[in-house]
């Protein structure tokens, strides 16, 4: 009987163990597949860095102070009329935004700067907002009770306060960057969406992953990197929106 559930669990390991066999020898022809256009993953990645790094560095550097901005109390009567005008970045498709952006500023770096720039600044800017009006009333009423100006109040209480959900914000506004770059290759910006759309258009499944395998990569490590600045940026102490 144990010899019979033995020959048993053999028959059916078999075929499971088969397709493993399979998978691996797929998975190592594709990579070796992958590996034929290195120089171009490498070269076409620092393209696709610079891109992010450029236009969110932008969106972040514009999208928190108009945030801050649109959560003053002056503010207050306006501010979500203002909001739905960054809401357009998210409606019109990115595809869509980048070709309009290429009527103006021809082909190459620039349109495709502005056109990234305009999809990763709508969660910035929201984050910021809603974040900032998030804190509790009582923290800065008892801020201004002991003195505090305004500057001092947004900088030292509601700020720090802020922070994950502003974070939040350019998490997401990074990770829709890195997702949405290939496209600038369709009007001269360069990055990995060379080989990705070539690859479609070549049937070249190598040339595809050898695009797709690192731009999933940096979005990953994009999100990881923001979430280890998080980290550290944020006072320890600070008690997210209590």
């Amino acid at each position: 009987m144990a010899n019979s559930a033995a020959s048993n669990r053999s028959v059916r390991i078999l075929p499971w163990l088969m397709l493993g066999i399979g998978v691996l020898i797929g998975f190592s022809g594709i990579i070796d597949q992958i590996l034929t256009y290195w120089e171009d993953i490498v070269y076409l990645t620092r393209q696709h860095v610079i891109l992010v790094l450029a236009s969110g560095s932008a969106a972040i550097l514009i999208g928190v102070p108009v945030g801050i901005w649109l959560s003053r109390p002056s503010m207050a009567g306006v501010a979500e009329t203002i909001m739905q005008v960054f809401n357009i970045g998210t409606t019109i498709p990115t595809l869509a935004v980048i070709a309009l952006s290429m009527t103006l500023l021809g082909i190459g770096f620039a349109p495709a700067f502005f056109g990234l720039f305009v999809a990763s600044l709508l969660p910035i800017v929201r984050n910021t907002y809603a974040g900032l009006l998030a804190v509790p009333a009582h923290l800065k009423e008892a801020a201004h009770g002991m003195g505090m100006k305004p500057a001092q109040i947004l900088f030292r209480i509601e700020l720090p306060n802020a922070l994950y959900v502003i974070f939040s914000g350019i998490r997401t506004a990074l990770a829709i960057n890195v997702g949405t770059t290939p496209l600038a290759f369709l009007i001269g910006g360069g990055g990995l969406g060379e080989l990705i759309f070539t690859g479609i258009d070549l049937m070249d499944t190598g040339m595809l992953l050898a695009g797709a395998i690192p731009t999933a990569g940096l979005a990953v490590l994009v999100d990881f990197l923001v979430g280890q600045a998080q980290l550290w940026l944020i006072p320890k102490g600070v008690n997210p929106l209590r």
